[in-house]
């Protein structure tokens, strides 16, 4: 038989065909590996000398999934289809075939290459290596008969929670719950693969007997079963509001998982289908690839970053507590400053209570807790114990004067290397550089809250900001597991800016009328984590009223703050931290606060505006025609000019929708020609807040849009 082939290393030892897959860089299942493997397959079944088979992989990867860059350009579903039930041919032939075939799971076996395993009599697992069927994530579904054969090994409530939330488990686990048969050091791993097939060979085991399409011992009764899928149902319809992955995945089981696994796995194929060639699971898979790009810029191309190990954190407030945590948990040596300390007492007990979830959930002990604080964490009150160390980041009061005293101090105290960020939201970072004798190691570190759970990290390029300290604060962000998006300096930066743009036609629609619940209610449903008001009450009034003067005095009369806006303020209710804002938070749950009420209806009084009723989609117009303008202004003003990073901001930093796939995306999905009308009318009734940017206009005439088709 045939034993070279490109991707797939066939080796014949003592009358057992080893398949080594090879196809760098995590063995995506690609077309051409896929069909190679099929040819070296077929070929180890049909030989006599053969008696059985070994599928592994190489390096730190079994089979990592498939290669969702051919899933992009999809639109024929039908022709999907059909390439999809050839995968099934391959896979339904390795299991009903005539020999055993033993998977020895080297590394991580997700997707496609789980369901490949699954297909095998016999699976071996080097210890701690991931398993997973993560297609959720990306808006698919298991699609090679994951969602018929993962059910009948480990039992259909397991599987669904697995399915539906696309979360990995370890090897230890899969040997628990029974989709795992053995379990072995990685260094022994062929050698315990090996016997496994003398167990099939000697008789011990019988492969006839072990193919999991034809389990049924691990399934619920019917009822059982529907009592379970009521369940699940009921819960999906409110968790996975705006997908169609879940529910997909909830369908192929509801209706397979019968004697007629044919029948279920064209099903399966089919309800893929529909997914493929949804605006969701582009989106998703958009957002996904995005992220893997990010920080990824021409003009950092081919420098190498240097590698911090010490970092030191001014301020061990909110923020400053959140990010020591994240220092520790990757493994660097972390100094915390405070300007005294009672502070510092303060910053531990903070930094402490930013691991409780971790213990809460069995992640993390208090003794190991303590431990590595011991061994990582050192405190300090004078600012010349940083001398040694390789990156500072601040976020202490948000007063230029102080930081700039900071920086004055620390130049003369710190190497030249060493690279200065800032977490100011709100300062500018050039003004800020500009007392240093080298403005080039500064930049924005902006960390999103709580730091330790947000995945964003907006990274803030001011004017003189070196290319150097840029490739060292990417792969910083990279090596705390943040996804770094790179921005340019200018008021609000990007995401706060961003954020007021979409938020902040809220007001012009309280003034006209609509009520404040209807514009709340809107904007979740649309898929946002809350509605406008409930951030304001969240991030402070009196913050986003100071902020709105910042535009306004910055950038000009467009971003003049609402007179209902300034009315609201002067009531002095700012939010949470003061028990009243848009909402009364003095009672069992939120309520919306009736001093507010007043002052909005007597701000429609004097205007002679009646209340009145706008439908959801009125709402959302507005406020996303108002933020896809802002997204337009600023790459205008050169803050950002990438749309996929920009999108993957709003979805990190703020919750926006990933099924929608941001905010610009969303544009090109309503037409940018419709943008613009809606632009334009929205400026003839509410004035300049909505006058459409010359990008907008641009585009429209143009026919042009943010993102090339895929």
């Amino acid at each position: 038989m045939k034993t070279d082939y490109q991707t797939v290393k066939v080796e014949i030892k003592d009358g057992v065909a080893v398949l080594r897959m090879d196809n760098p860089p995590v063995n995506q299942m690609s077309q051409n590996f896929m069909g190679e493997l099929d040819q070296a397959m077929r070929a180890a079944l049909a030989e006599a000398e053969v008696k059985a088979i070994i599928l592994t992989g190489t390096g730190k990867n079994f089979v990592a999934g498939g290669d969702v860059t051919q899933m992009l350009p999809v639109t024929d579903k039908a022709y999907f289809v059909e390439r999809l039930m050839w995968v099934h041919s391959l896979f339904n032939a390795m299991e009903q075939g005539t020999k055993p075939v033993i998977a020895a799971l080297n590394g991580n076996c997700l997707g496609g290459g789980l369901e490949m395993a699954m297909a095998c009599h016999y699976r071996v697992a080097a210890q701690g290596i991931n398993l997973g069927l993560p297609e959720v994530k990306l808006g698919l579904i298991p699609g090679s008969a994951g969602t018929q054969r993962l059910p009948r090994l480990i039992g259909l409530p397991d599987a669904l929670e697995y399915m539906t939330t696309g979360n990995f488990m370890k090897a230890e686990k899969g040997w628990s719950l029974g989709l795992v048969d053995e379990l072995a050091p990685a260094e022994q791993l062929m050698d315990t693969a090996f016997m496994a097939v003398a167990k099939f060979l000697g008789g011990e085991l019988t492969h006839k007997t072990r193919l999991a399409s034809r389990r049924f011992d691990r399934l619920p009764s019917a009822a059982e079963k529907k009592a379970l899928m009521d369940f699940v149902k009921a819960g999906m319809a409110k968790k996975a509001r705006g997908y169609i992955a879940p529910f997909k995945i909830v369908e192929a089981v509801d209706k397979g998982l019968s004697m007629d696994f044919a029948a279920d796995i064209a099903r399966e194929a089919d309800l893929f289908g529909d997914c493929v060639v949804s605006d969701v699971a582009k989106n998703l898979i958009s957002t996904f690839l995005n992220e893997r790009a990010a920080g990824r810029l021409p003009r950092i191309k081919g420098l190498t970053p240097a590698q911090p190990k010490k970092v030191a954190m001014l301020g061990g407030g909110v923020m400053g507590s959140s990010i020591v945590h994240l220092l520790l948990a990757g493994g660097f040596e972390a100094v915390l400053w405070e300007i005294n300390e009672e502070a510092l007492a303060k910053a531990l007990a903070a930094v402490k209570k930013t691991f409780a979830y971790k213990i809460k959930v069995g992640k993390l002990k208090p003794g190991q807790l303590e431990q590595l604080m011991a061994a990582k964490l050192t405190t300090t009150t004078k600012l010349s114990d940083l001398k040694d160390v390789d990156l500072v980041i601040e976020a202490v009061l948000e007063n230029m004067q102080v930081k700039q005293d900071i920086w004055k101090q620390l130049e003369g105290i710190c190497r030249p290397d060493v690279i200065f960020g800032t977490n100011t939201s709100a300062l500018p970072i050039t003004e800020m550089a500009s007392v240093l004798a080298d403005p080039g190691r500064m930049i924005g570190l902006h960390f999103f809250n709580p730091a330790e759970r947000m995945p964003l990290l907006e990274i803030i390029c001011a004017q003189k900001t070196s290319d150097q300290t840029l490739a060292t604060s990417v792969a910083f962000g990279r090596a705390i597991k943040k996804v770094p998006v790179v921005v340019n300096d200018g008021p609000g930066f990007y995401v706060s800016r961003q954020l007021g743009g979409l938020m902040g036609g809220s007001a012009f629609l309280l003034a006209d009328g609509v009520d404040g619940m209807a514009i709340e209610k809107a904007m979740t449903d649309f898929g946002l984590p809350m509605g406008p008001a409930t951030l304001a009450d969240l991030t402070g009034i009196d913050i986003n009223y100071h902020v709105g003067n910042t535009f306004a005095r910055r950038l000009g009369a467009r971003y003049q703050v609402h007179p209902l806006t300034e009315a609201i303020y002067n009531l002095g209710d700012y939010g949470r931290k003061t028990g009243r804002g848009y909402f009364d938070y003095s009672g069992p749950k939120p309520v919306p606060n009736p001093r507010v009420a007043e002052v909005v209806a007597g701000y429609l009084k004097e205007h002679g505006v009646a209340p009145r009723q706008a439908d959801a989609q009125e709402i959302v117009d507005l406020m996303l025609a108002c933020g896809i303008n802002e997204a337009a202004l600023m790459m205008e003003q050169g803050i950002c000019d990438r749309p996929a990073d920009m999108d993957l901001a709003m979805i990190t930093g703020t919750g926006f929708p990933p099924y929608r796939g941001g905010i610009l995306r969303y544009a090109d999905k309503w037409g940018i020609k419709n943008v613009y009308a809606k632009l334009q009318e929205l400026e003839k009734k509410y004035g300049p807040r909505f006058a459409p940017a010359g990008l907008i206009k641009d585009m429209a005439e143009q026919g042009k849009t943010f993102y090339q088709p895929y």
